[in-house]
């Protein structure tokens, strides 16, 4: 099996630029309802993952920090805490399913190392239990 069958398209996905600021971030996270999203840089290639608990530490660990000043800190300036490795769209699926145990989505790029979008760990757990479901009715039709 490919890992394309279960990548959703960078062109469906939220993701932010590395030069963005920590505001942008913050309204983009809050409007899409995520925790956590892709980093890319000005060619595309994917360099991190941003989470709430990194935007929640670089506004602790600054002082003076408040929501006004965010639009002057570029998210390059922002220390990241996970680290969410990437895996190349020729991979096997062995291993999509290690990288998966670890994270919630896994950043997927092609042999330039260009961000092609991610793969949700949710979408192969759906796929693994639609194919236990569907072994167990075909058991019991044999049986």
């Amino acid at each position: 099996m490919n890992i394309a069958f279960f990548l959703t398209p960078k062109e469906e996905i939220v993701y932010e630029n590395i030069n963005s600021t920590m505001r942008q971030a913050l309204e983009k996270m809050e409007y899409h309802r995520y925790t956590a999203i892709p980093l890319l840089d000005d060619q595309g290639k994917y360099v991190g993952t941003l989470t709430e608990g990194d935007l929640l530490w670089k506004l602790k660990n600054t002082s003076g920090l408040d929501l006004k000043s965010t639009s002057k800190i570029k998210l390059n300036d922002i220390p990241r805490r996970m680290v969410n490795k990437p895996i190349h769209i020729n991979s096997n699926i062995e291993d999509l399913l290690y990288t998966s145990v670890s994270q919630n989505f896994i950043p997927v790029v092609d042999d330039k190392e260009i961000f092609i979008g991610i793969i949700k760990r949710s979408d192969i757990l759906n796929y693994c239990y639609k194919s236990f479901v569907e072994a167990q009715l075909k058991a019991l039709v044999l049986d």
